[in-house]
This record gives structure tokens, sequence and C-alpha cells, in this order.
């Protein structure tokens, strides 16, 4: 125990500081970092990678936003994440620490970035979910992790991508998702029952509006200790939506970020917010979101 306490103050040292005590955690669907069918000059290409144009554009906006822990949706394989890591460091964006969930679904990925220490690992990369009579599994897990932003303040990070509103043969996407906010919500649950001054931040794509069984699951109910504040989060004209389909020209709120009772009283809504950069939509159909954290512990 007491080799522990002096490896985490020696530790102290070493972390990134933090302007004013204040860090952001952000959110971002990335979509498709990954290598896939495209269509490139009116031809359709088998596996071809995500265009240099969107990743550049990518990579601006998280400049722009300037994380220190940013959870990241649709991501490729841990060669891609690096391939994202390293852009990043030579846009002036060191994360030294990084999560990778390989669950279900083997192309697209739930993945995380820090500056600060990952001192624990809890994600769960093989979850069973029962539908129709059979095991089906989550289709991108669970991320868990918690960083150490200095050694009296720790946050605890849980990232998910629920399943997307794309029909499947397999299952009614609708029950699929519904039995994936379930389980993550359990998850979420069993954290919180055994510690509930827990500092817990929930991020991700959960690919239904907050009027849905999903999103209203993950919220719990109000007044238990197990209720997560969903952060109202806005641009710079006031406007809530996360995600553009261009297919059906329909803007909605799909991308979140939910934090625990005991983290609420540290956000900073008025330094929190959706990120509405001119060039937003040349990287990704999604909007990142983000949230300015007090990382100083208050009586």
């Amino acid at each position: 125990m007491r080799r522990a306490v002096v490896w985490l103050f020696s530790l102290w040292f070493f972390l990134p500081s933090s302007k004013g005590g204040e860090i952001v955690v952000a959110s971002y669907n990335v979509q498709n970092y990954l290598p896939m069918d495209r269509s490139e000059n009116n031809r359709k290409v088998a596996d071809a990678p995500k265009p240099e144009e969107e990743i550049a554009a990518v990579v601006k906006v998280i400049g722009t936003v300037r994380p220190d822990v940013l959870g990241l949706v649709e991501m490729g394989d841990e060669a891609m994440l690096e391939d994202l890591q390293c852009r990043l460091k030579a846009a002036g964006l060191t994360y030294p620490y990084r999560e990778w969930v390989q669950a279900a679904n083997a192309d697209r990925h739930v993945c995380l970035f820090s500056r600060f220490p990952i001192i624990s690992r809890n994600s769960v990369s093989d979850l069973p979910v029962p539908i129709n009579n059979k095991l089906e599994r989550m289709n991108r897990g669970i991320l868990d992790v918690t960083i150490a932003v200095n050694p009296s303040y720790h946050l605890r990070l849980v990232g998910a991508h629920l399943k997307s509103r794309r029909p499947v043969p397999e299952y009614d996407e609708t029950l699929m998702r519904a039995k994936e906010a379930w389980f993550l919500r359990d998850h979420v649950s069993r954290i919180l029952s055994d510690d509930p001054q827990t500092k817990l931040l929930l991020f991700g794509d959960l690919n239904d509006t907050k009027n849905e069984y999903p999103i209203r699951t993950l919220i719990g109910r109000k007044g238990s200790s197990l209720h997560l504040t969903d952060l109202p989060l806005k641009d710079s004209r006031g406007e809530l939506w996360t995600h553009f389909w261009k297919t059906a020209d329909t803007y909605s709120r799909i991308d979140y970020i939910m934090v625990s009772q005991a983290l609420v009283k540290d956000v900073n809504l008025q330094k929190s917010g959706i990120n509405d950069s001119p060039f937003w939509n040349e990287g990704s159909d999604h909007r990142a979101i983000y949230a300015t954290v007090s990382a100083r512990n208050k009586p």
C-alpha cells in the first residue's frame, strides 16, 4: 500500500498541468476512420481508406476543441488509432495514453486519448445480448477507464456507440439498441452503487433522441444516486443537434455527454458545448461535443 501511495504522488510531478484546474473532455464520431467500400470518381472502390482531406478536417476540428481527453467513435483498428495519434501530435496535440476496445463489430471501435495517465482499465469487449431467443453480442462493447488528472482527482470515463438506426437482417435494430442501452446502464449502475461519489462521465454516439427508451434508461430516475445528468450542450447559435443525415435532410441530437451526481457540480457549462466550426462537416457527419470540468476536489 505504501509503495502504491509513493508511486501515485511521484507520478504527480510528471502529470501535464491543467490551466486553472480545468480540463476539457470531448466526444467525437469521426465517421468511418477505416477502410471500407467507398465511391471515388463515380466508381466503387473496395477497402478504400478514409480520404486524406476528411482526415485533415477531423484533425482540424479536434485542434479547434483542444480536448485534454478525447473519446472517439467509428475508429478503425489500432494502427489507424495510432495514425490519428501521430497526426494530432504533429498538430501540437499530444496524447500519451489511449484505450481501444475490440468488440463484436470488427471494423468500428470506441477509443479514447488522454493527456493524463490511465490508472485503471475496466472496458468490456465481449458482452452477450439475448435477442430473438439467441445470443448476439454488443456491437462496440463498453469503454471504461479511470484517469488521474492529479493525485486527488480521478475521473472515470465510460464510452459507448450503440447500434445504429440502419436496419440489419439479423434482428430489429431498435430492440438491439434498447438492450445495449440496458446493459450499459447496468454497467454504470454497478459502478455508482459501489461508490456513489465516483466522478463518472459517459460519452458517445447513442444513436437515439432523448425521448426514446435508450436515453431515458441511461439517464435513470431523477433524485436517485444512480441518476446521470444529460448535459444541455449547445453550439454558438444555441442549437442542440449533433448529427446531420444527408439522405433525409434531418438534424438530430444523438451524441451525448452525461455525468454522475458527484461530477455534475464540477462541470462548467459556460465553457462546454458543440463545436460548430465552418468546416465541421468536411470530416464527419457528426459534430464534436465537449465539456469543461473543474478538476479540483471541492467540499
